[in-house]
């Protein structure tokens, strides 16, 4: 019976999402164990009676266990969701409140810039020892991994602890190809996206007939100046004539141009501390499903767009699955670094996973995604090495951070100041 880990399973949303997209399908009933894991006895408990109430509303006879020892949970499993949040929300308020008082901007901060590299140097200790744990418990299980930063947290992994089966999961690709198609009117689309985590692009962009729709996206923003014409992709696809795959908020981080710009931030209405007022909504969310849970209520179930079930499917049934994955670069982008994490087309099926090679990227996008993996692979560097310097240089080279005109002095004051506070020194 195939087992499934979920590391972190306390983030009960999303463990409702991924284990109702799971059950949804009938040839996994009577099937699948899945064994759930948290550190917060509270949350654990929750997240059990909400996964065994998924399986009885979808019939789908799992086995369901909960345990607060992670060994126990890895043990012998052949598929490890990793879900988890280093810190929880104390954490994140830290990450924007020391940084803004050095003058340091942030609307989402998980993935690069000053917010991401300390998310990452909470996380990389807890990814590596499951990834090492799965080394011994289960050596041949997939390590799917939702948290960010997602190219650093993959990357740490491959270079620190010898387990190769990991590929980072995201639902940015997918999310932007169906806003793609509401904008365009169009039900389905051919599309291609590579690049890195948050800064992928669609490379093609057609209905299912062939046809290039580049042109026709380009005509529904000018059609919209003050609606689509006035977000952060639009202008990037403007200027890039690639449309990135992140939300507006999101890749106004990844770029030098928007955070240092005060008439930028008013004309393309960025919402500047975004992600502390999500964490306050996801603690207010955990109570309300805790509440119905413990009242015994049948929760609603929908069908999502997530990857790891329709990937767990491909693997046990043999049915393939295309997906964007983050996986490690061996010859997959030709201008990108060799062994960075990047973000390409991937297969699943019965043989496991596969990444597409994609050539090289046009070379103004190359030219972005190494300044987002510059800041990667400092921050892994600080981490394996133990070379705290590193930190400092990851922020100071951060696009995002550099865009905003902070001193030097500044972003050293910035990161002292974060590593104390988080107990990193």
């Amino acid at each position: 019976m195939p087992r499934v880990a979920f590391v972190g399973a306390g983030s009960v949303s999303f463990t409702k999402t991924l284990v109702a997209d799971l059950l949804a399908y009938p040839e996994l009933h009577g099937r699948l164990e899945l064994v759930l894991h948290d550190i917060d006895p509270r949350r654990l408990e929750v997240a059990e009676a909400l996964v065994r109430s998924v399986d009885a509303t979808r019939s789908a006879g799992a086995v369901v266990r909960g345990t607060l020892d992670r060994r126990d949970a890895l043990d012998g499993a052949d598929y490890v969701v990793f879900t988890v949040q280093v810190g929880g929300h104390e954490a994140t308020l830290l990450d924007f409140e020391i940084p803004k008082r050095h003058g340091i901007r942030a609307t989402i901060g998980d993935t690069i810039g000053v917010g991401g590299v300390f998310r990452g140097l909470r996380t990389f200790p807890v990814v590596c020892d499951t990834a090492r744990e799965m080394t011994e418990l289960c050596p041949d299980a997939w390590l799917l991994n939702y948290t960010n930063p997602m190219a650093m947290l993959c990357s740490a992994v491959y270079e620190g602890t010898g387990h190769e089966r990991i590929v980072g999961l995201c639902h940015s690709v997918q999310g932007t190809a169906r806003q793609l198609g509401d904008i365009l009117g169009v039900d389905e689309l051919d599309y291609e996206v590579a690049g890195v985590n948050h800064l992928a692009f669609f490379l093609r962009l057609r209905d299912v007939h062939g046809n290039d729709l580049t042109a026709r996206l380009g005509d529904a923003i000018d059609a919209d100046p003050e609606g689509l014409g006035r977000t952060v992709r639009a202008e990037l696809f403007r200027r890039l004539g690639f449309f990135v795959t992140e939300s507006s908020e999101h890749a106004a981080e990844y770029v030098p141009w928007f955070l240092g710009d005060e008439e930028a931030i008013e004309h393309f209405r960025i919402p500047l501390d975004e992600y502390v007022r999500r964490s306050e909504e996801n603690l207010g969310e955990f109570e309300r499903v805790a509440s119905a849970v413990e009242r015994g209520e049948e929760l609603a179930l929908t069908r999502s767009n997530e990857y790891a079930p329709a990937i767990v499917h491909a693997i046990e049934t043999g049915e393939p699955v295309r997906f964007n994955g983050n996986v490690r670069n061996d010859g997959l982008i030709a201008n990108l670094p060799d062994r960075a994490c990047v973000e390409v087309p991937c297969v699943a099926d019965r043989s496991g996973i596969t990444p597409t090679p994609m050539g090289a990227l046009p070379p103004h996008l190359a030219a972005l995604d190494r300044a987002y993996l510059a800041v990667v692979e400092l921050a892994v560097r600080a981490y394996l090495d133990g070379r705290p310097e590193l930190v400092h240089h990851a922020c100071a080279l951060d696009p995002g951070v550099v865009g905003q005109g902070v001193s030097l002095a500044e972003i050293w004051a910035t990161c002292d100041e974060l590593l104390a506070a988080h107990g990193l020194q």
